[in-house]
């Protein structure tokens, strides 16, 4: 396991390998190996920025599932919820309300999970 998918994936970096493997080996390989071990873990942006990235392009596409996996690795390399919010919000006025409206019911299910805590390996 690489240390940049365990910085992201946290307590569920096992499983969530195991999820992808299960999906299709062929995917997860592209997913694992240039995803994760060569673009996410590349040096000039932190993994709190990258993963502020990754949720405003998840935004963007639509994609629920991986944006509740971006929150969570958001907030595992030190993001704040305040940060995470003001993402969305700063997103809505280049992707779109609808979106970002969908968006901020994923954020906030997961805030009330938090409740406070900035920092989480689940």
């Amino acid at each position: 396991m690489s240390e940049t998918r365990t910085k992201i994936w946290g307590e569920k970096a096992e499983a969530t390998e195991k999820a992808l493997r299960n999906l299709d080996a062929d995917l997860a390989k592209l997913v694992i190996d240039v995803a994760y071990d060569d673009v996410f873990s590349r040096p000039g942006l932190d993994l709190k920025t990258r993963e502020l990235l990754a949720i405003a392009h998840l935004i963007t596409i639509g994609s629920q599932g991986e944006l509740k996996t971006h929150i969570y690795g958001a907030l595992n390399n030190g993001a704040t919820l305040t940060e995470i919010k003001e993402t969305l919000l700063h997103s809505a006025m280049f992707i779109g309300f609808p979106k970002v409206l969908a968006a901020m019911k994923v954020f906030k299910e997961i805030a009330d999970k938090v409740d406070g805590n900035t920092s989480l390996n689940t």
